[in-house]
């Protein structure tokens, strides 16, 4: 009786463990197509880590974030010495020692904390891949103020002065070199002009480039943690982007000396970063590149019989940058039409914040009490009240007949 007993639990074993194993697979299919479709998507504002390095020491850090609906980017380039007290390394460093002796993934999360927004995605590459990849491109153009005749490492480096096309030899020159005339940021500037310069590049050689054979002799030079098909999209991405629209930006700080290294500690412990950062994020949504003079307070309310809708919603407007304050239900669950309440009597910024949604229907007026809807006044600078017309991405109309 005991082999019988035997072969039953050894069958229920067996049907355990292909559960799990089927679990598991589908739980790395969810994953991946969650991940692929938050690169692709038109509704959020998707965020990444641009590394170029050096013999495994970053040379430039740039934070990236697009909205695809606007084709609206910001760039914030991270200084290789920006002093944080690291407690990985349990001491205060330039934030390059965490990724030397740390890897990406911690580096990556460190910078996350520095900018008060969570980064998603990196995408790392290395000068000598750079400059293969610049190649392959056919060169990089490049504005070129004034002519440069400097020596790096007992080498000459000439670049010419006007609208120059860079080879990678020269791509890797421009780079690198430094000059006694630079003023502050100009070498952090080279290096983001020239990151942009290599998206352009990619859209002018769109048909070339991702077709499949020749971006996977490109996507080799870079690592990233997406897979080959979300760094393809990312890629389409980055050099779909209203290129000319974008204002690269960096950390500034004060420079402070410890244990012998110059190190930049950004201004007020990093909080007037975050503030910069979240601000700038805001403008993505806007199509007249209207600057918002701050961080805006936003009440979201669901005004529908559908469950979490306003806190999907709070996600959306937080990854643009906005201060999601307060979250609930509106006093009707019949909304026909979404509503966006403006209460500091600002126009133009209440069109900003409406335009995320794609939400026409603003108020400028405050709603008292006597009336339909309302939301918490104090502390708030718009009320979104959700109606049955936003489809959980945006308003599909506000003429329902």
């Amino acid at each position: 009786m005991a082999e019988p007993f035997f072969h039953r639990n050894s069958f229920f074993l067996i049907i355990i463990v292909a559960v799990l194993v089927s679990s598991f697979v589908l739980l790395y299919f969810k994953i991946n197509r969650e991940s692929s479709d938050s690169v692709s998507s038109n509704d959020e504002v998707v965020k990444i880590l641009f590394i170029l390095e050096e013999e495994g020491i970053p040379i430039s850090t740039n934070m990236i974030a697009f909205y695809s609906k606007t084709k609206r980017a910001i760039m914030f380039d991270i200084p290789n010495n920006t002093g944080m007290i690291l407690d990985e390394l349990g001491r205060t460093d330039g934030i390059s020692s965490l990724y030397k002796e740390k890897g990406v993934e911690v580096f990556k999360s460190k910078i996350e904390r520095l900018t008060g927004i969570k980064i998603p995605f990196y995408i790392v590459c290395s000068i000598k891949d750079f400059s293969y990849s610049t190649d392959m491109l056919g060169g990089i153009s490049l504005f070129i103020p004034t002519p440069v005749d400097v020596m790096k490492d007992e080498k000459r480096i000439l670049l010419p002065s006007g609208s120059v096309l860079l080879d990678g030899e020269k791509a890797k020159d421009y780079l690198l070199y430094t000059s006694e005339n630079d003023n502050e940021g100009d070498a952090t500037s080279r290096k983001q002009k020239a990151i942009i310069a290599f998206f352009r590049r990619l859209n002018d050689e769109v048909a070339y480039i991702f077709d499949s054979k020749h971006f996977s002799s490109i996507s080799s030079s870079f690592k990233s943690n997406m897979e080959s098909r979300e760094l393809k999209l990312m890629f389409q991405s980055l050099s779909s982007l209203d290129l000319e629209r974008l204002s690269p930006q960096r950390v500034t700080g004060s420079i402070r000396l410890v244990d012998g290294k110059e190190l930049l500690f950004p201004f007020r412990d990093g909080l007037q970063l975050k503030e910069i950062i979240r601000q700038t994020l805001s403008t993505l949504a806007s199509e007249d590149g209207v600057t918002l003079e701050r961080v805006y307070a936003l009440e979201i309310l669901n005004g529908t019989e559908i469950k979490n809708l306003a806190k999907t919603t709070a996600e959306i407007y937080s990854s643009f940058g906005y201060d999601v304050v307060q979250i609930g239900n509106a006093e009707s669950s019949d909304v026909k039409n979404t509503l966006l309440i403006d209460r500091i009597g600002n126009p133009a910024i209440a069109k900003i914040v409406s335009q995320v949604i794609q939400c026409s229907n603003i108020q400028t007026a405050e709603i008292t009490r006597n009336e339909e809807y309302y939301g918490t006044e104090t502390g708030v600078d718009f009320t979104l009240i959700i109606g049955s017309d936003f489809n959980g991405y945006f308003v599909t109309s506000n003429d329902k007949k």
